[in-house]
């Protein structure tokens, strides 16, 4: 009798070791293509924000260049101090526009990789 009891007990265990298990595997092969269908939203997302950050450059330095013309038309025109200075001032926000999109540009190439890495883990 205490074989058949010690059998008893030891399937229940097992048997509820085994359903407990059950739903979470179920879950996890949906909870991983959930995780790839998101890792792909944000590189999506990212390679759009790369995008929008060089077409901000783009504008960035042709202003730049644009400010940089007047300053010279300036100055060979011989235009007031006040005018040189606000010239000069409109290239030192230009330039500090131009880092703070560099600064964007970076953080979301980093955010790319490491998207494209959770992507590659995810798929594994």
């Amino acid at each position: 009798m205490d074989r058949f009891k010690t059998l008893i007990l030891g399937s229940l265990v097992a048997g509820s070791l085994v359903m407990s298990a059950v739903p979470a595997r179920a879950e996890g092969w949906h909870g991983r293509w959930r995780d790839i269908r998101h890792d792909r939203r944000d590189l999506r997302i990212d390679h759009r924000d790369i995008h929008n950050d060089r077409t901000d450059f783009h504008k960035d330095y042709g202003a730049l260049r644009q400010d940089r013309l007047t300053l010279r038309n300036d100055l060979k025109n011989g235009a007031s101090a006040d005018q040189i200075a606000n010239d000069r001032q409109a290239i030192r926000n230009q330039l500090a526009g131009i880092r703070g999109d560099r600064t964007d540009l970076f953080k979301n190439r980093r955010d790319f990789v490491w998207d494209h890495r959770d992507l590659r883990q995810d798929l594994r």
